[in-house]
């Protein structure tokens, strides 16, 4: 079965923000900002991309096994950009914003 990206967008957003602590934001070019502890944990547009910041050699390492891209403004930063076309996808963007979740709120 195909979700409309407004149905992804609503199950990424559902799903995330029922972890411990995450409160939402929005941005200047209307994306959607997860946030925990005041340090974002990655931001969606809509159902259809994914942008979320990882530690360098995390981030190279989830680009090298093909779980996302580089960033597609920023291509040299640790941030990365995940397009999101399909519910298999939406869910790939919930286990990468969940890997910054444990990793950010393991930190602290």
């Amino acid at each position: 079965m195909t979700i409309s990206v407004d149905e992804r967008a609503e199950h990424i957003r559902r799903e995330v923000t029922g972890w411990p602590g995450i409160t939402t934001a929005s941005g200047q070019y209307g994306e959607t900002d997860f946030v925990v502890s005041g340090r974002s944990i990655g931001h969606v547009h809509g159902g259809h991309q994914a942008d979320i910041p990882f530690p360098r050699r995390i981030r190279d390492e989830l680009v090298a096994a093909g779980r996302t891209g580089p960033h597609h403004v920023h291509p040299d930063s640790g941030w990365t950009t995940l397009y999101i076309r399909t519910q298999a996808d939406a869910d790939e963007a919930i286990a990468l914003l969940r890997i910054n979740f444990d990793r950010v709120t393991h930190q602290a």
